[in-house]
C-alpha cells in the first residue's frame, strides 16, 4: 500500500510541475492559477463532484463533458482544459485535487512565498490575521502565504508553523509539558 502512496505522490508531483512548466512557458500562468483555485474550491465545495471524480467506473467521455461544462462555466484557459483533458485520457484524473494543490505550492513557491499555519484558542478578525501576516512577512524578510484555523481546544495562545519552524505558546501544550515533568518526578 505504501509503495501506491509513493507512487501516486511522484505521479502527482510531475504532472504539477509540467502544468506549471508549461503555464509558465505560455505566460499564461497566473490565469491558470486562478483557475486551478476555483476548480479545487469547486472539488472541496461539491460533495458529489468530489466522488464524481474520484469514481473509477466514470466513462471517460462523461468525465471529459462535465469537464467542458466546468470549463465554460468557470471561462478556463485552453491550457489548463487540455491538461484536465490529458489527466482523463490518461486515467490520472483522480489525481487532480493532489496535482493542482501541489501546483500551487509550485507556484508559491516560484514567487517566493512562505507557508504558514497558524492555530488560535480565540477566533481571529480578518483584521488581526493581516496584522500577524504582516508581522511573519517582516520577520521572515518574505511574503507569508498563511493558512489560519481556530482551534478551541488550545484553550489559549496560538501555534504557528512555518516551514520546520513552530512555535507553541498554546495553554494545551503548557499543561502537557507540565504533566510530563510530574510524571518524570
Amino acid at each position: 500500500m505504501s509503495k501506491n502512496k509513493e507512487f501516486s505522490d511522484t505521479s502527482a508531483n510531475r504532472y504539477s510541475l509540467a502544468l506549471y512548466e508549461l503555464a509558465n512557458e505560455s505566460n499564461s500562468l497566473p490565469k491558470i492559477e486562478e483557475n486551478s483555485h476555483a476548480l479545487l474550491k469547486l472539488i472541496s465545495s461539491s460533495k458529489d463532484f468530489n466522488n464524481f471524480i474520484k469514481d473509477p467506473t466514470v466513462n471517460r467521455n462523461n468525465l471529459n463533458q462535465v469537464i467542458i461544462k466546468i470549463s465554460d462555466n468557470f471561462s478556463l484557459d485552453a491550457l489548463f482544459k487540455n491538461f484536465l483533458s490529458f489527466l482523463i485520457t490518461k486515467r490520472r484524473f483522480f489525481y487532480v485535487q493532489k496535482i493542482l494543490k501541489n501546483f500551487n505550492e509550485i507556484c508559491s513557491e516560484k514567487r517566493g512565498e512562505l507557508k504558514a499555519e497558524i492555530k488560535s484558542a480565540k477566533d481571529l478578525t480578518q483584521d488581526e490575521i493581516n496584522k500577524l501576516t504582516q508581522e511573519l512577512s517582516n520577520n521572515f524578510k518574505t511574503e507569508i502565504k498563511l493558512n489560519y484555523t481556530h482551534d478551541q481546544s488550545l484553550i489559549g495562545g496560538l501555534v504557528v508553523q512555518i516551514g520546520s519552524t513552530m512555535i507553541d505558546t498554546s495553554i494545551k501544550k503548557k499543561l502537557q509539558q507540565l504533566e510530563t515533568r510530574m510524571i518524570e518526578a
